[in-house]
């Protein structure tokens, strides 16, 4: 049996959490319901603008909250990413310990600036995000603990890693290894502006096929250049050997390499949609790990991203997690 269910690779980033109106969005030139690169210069103004506006802070980057996930469920995790020896360096690697995560960071580090994002949060529960990457942008193989990717059931990385030329290069090189080593390899496209934008770094990273893909509808649809979500799944077969297309209010369809599973939504009253894929993810990666076919760990996957939007946030309090899988076992 495998020492990690998964070993994840993403951006550390420290999220700043604000409720705005659209008007502030407006305001500053930001796209909606979308991630923004942007500089410190630029993610400091925007933060001199909220100054009035209350906040908070935690560990963030999707696949850490994802990786987060696993472990609150009773699953071992494992996160790759790269922090400076600053406050919020100091701040994110805590957060992410607390979270039952293990990780590369057990040495000093570098100088440098830890990754932000500053997440909007609008009335109408979307989130749009602008993300300073900071030392982050330089994650490259360097982070790598090939003995624990080897160790794991599946490796799991994120789209977002796209941007960076480094850390591309070093989600292929960890997808070789681990098809190697005969682990599961798995992705997030993780927001429409990256298939937007990057679409052929993210199929360099997919390379010849994937185990597991995770997707929006707006990301499977970009992916596949269409309009028609019948002709998305159709193109994401040709990317994976199973995948999620989730869909927000009306669920979630899981292609389990045989046939198309619905998974009904749980309906809530949504405050903020950070981190719900990352949840989904998380859960369904734990509950396939231990074998649960793939309608069983979805539903999981929805509970408990549908408990998470009802609170600002990108995660809910571990004992939470663990009641909302007690129903499932």
């Amino acid at each position: 049996m495998a020492k990690y269910d998964v070993y994840g690779i993403g951006n550390a980033l420290v999220d700043m959490e604000y409720e705005v109106e659209v008007t502030d969005l407006e305001a500053l030139g930001i796209d909606k319901g979308v991630m923004t690169l942007v500089d410190e210069e630029q993610q400091l103004r925007m933060m001199t603008h909220l100054a009035a506006h209350p906040h908070q802070r935690s560990s963030g980057g999707s696949a850490a909250n994802s990786m987060i996930a696993v472990s609150q469920l009773g699953g071992a995790s494992f996160y790759s990413c790269k922090v400076a020896g600053d406050d919020l360096g100091h701040f994110y690697m805590k957060d992410l310990l607390d979270g039952g995560v293990d990780t590369n960071h057990h040495t000093e580090k570098e100088a440098g600036h830890t990754g932000r994002c500053v997440v909007l949060v609008t009335p109408d529960s979307d989130r749009t995000l602008c993300t300073f990457l900071g030392i982050s942008g330089g994650l490259s193989m360097k982070e790598l603990v090939t003995d624990a990717l080897r160790d794991s059931a599946y490796f799991y990385m994120e789209g977002y890693l796209v941007t960076s030329d480094t850390a591309r290069q070093a989600c292929i090189e960890a997808r070789s290894m681990a098809g190697a080593a005969g682990v599961k390899t798995a992705i997030s496209l993780s927001d429409p502006n990256m298939v937007r934008f990057f679409k052929t770094g993210l199929l360099e990273m997919i390379g010849s096929g994937v185990d597991l893909l995770f997707a929006n509808e707006d990301e499977a649809k970009g992916m596949a250049d269409t309009t028609d979500l019948n002709h998305a799944v159709d193109y994401l077969k040709t990317l994976s050997r199973e995948f999620v297309i989730t869909r927000g209010s009306r669920g979630a369809l899981v292609w389990n390499g045989q046939a198309v599973v619905d998974v009904d939504p749980v309906q809530v009253e949504a405050v903020d949609t950070v981190g719900a894929g990352d949840m989904f993810a998380g859960a369904f990666l734990y509950g396939r790990c231990r074998g649960w076919e793939h309608r069983r760990a979805g539903n999981l996957a929805s509970s408990a991203s549908a408990k998470l939007v009802t609170r600002m946030g990108p995660r809910i309090p571990a004992d939470e997690t663990r009641s909302i899988l007690r129903s499932f076992l």
